[in-house]
């Protein structure tokens, strides 16, 4: 809706929250489709907590979500240029031509994969879906069903990013897995390099939360080896 007291701003509430194991920004996938099995769950606000508004969504295979960077420090100023990590965050491009979360709105986009509609201790419904790439309790503005039809073209262009491809890591569990540890997911998370692009660091020590496990990790030579998880 807009606001009551200025027409040309947009007041956004949530409609639901996102639920994962991420409580750490540093970890998260860089974009939503390189970690197809890592799973988060929709939880709607009460206001949609209702059947009625989400019939026939199952009959789509994947959504896109409307969110928030809600941890990301907000400027007077808007960033007109971004420095995106995988061209080593020494090049500026321009804020439109990259994915960077510091934006003149702190909006994000993801599509998603929908695998069930489940529900609460109370009924009510929660999407379940893979891919999404935001924290624990990201709020989401909006859901919409994607459409193959219009939403996937083939023609693509992907610019700068063709030029930089990202090569999975091997990953070497040095560490004891202990009870409870997610490995599968660990092992999607962890092959994807963490790392800012321009760490190239043998020596250095990264650590990352997930699902309530600190696992620390060290590269070398395109081998990711998990030291310790606590």
């Amino acid at each position: 809706m807009t606001s009551p007291t200025d027409p040309n701003t947009l007041v956004m509430c949530p409609v639901a929250y996102a639920r994962n194991g991420f409580t750490d920004k540093f970890g998260i996938p860089r974009q939503a489709r390189e970690h197809t099995s890592l799973r988060t769950r929709i939880v709607f606000c009460p206001a949609f907590r209702s059947e009625d508004a989400i019939r026939g969504i199952e009959a789509f295979s994947h959504l896109w979500l409307v969110w928030g960077f809600h941890t990301v420090p907000q400027s007077d100023r808007p960033n007109l240029t971004v420095r995106p990590p995988r061209l080593g965050g020494n090049t500026r491009m321009g804020v439109f031509a990259t994915r960077s979360p510091y934006r003149p709105n702190p909006v994000g986009l993801t599509s998603v994969r929908l695998v069930e509609v489940e529900h609460d201790a109370n009924g009510a419904p929660v999407l379940v879906v893979e891919g999404a790439d935001m924290l624990d309790g990201t709020p989401i503005y909006d859901i919409k069903p994607y459409l193959g039809y219009c939403d996937s073209h083939a023609d693509a262009r992907d610019g700068f990013v063709d030029s930089t491809p990202r090569q999975l890591l091997q990953v070497r569990w040095s560490a004891p897995l202990p009870d409870g540890v997610l490995q599968q997911e660990l092992q999607e998370i962890l092959e994807q390099d963490p790392r800012p692009a321009y760490h190239e660091d043998s020596e250095r020590v990264y650590g990352i939360d997930y699902a309530g496990w600190n696992i620390h990790f060290r590269v070398a030579d395109g081998v990711l080896e998990v030291i310790d998880i606590k």
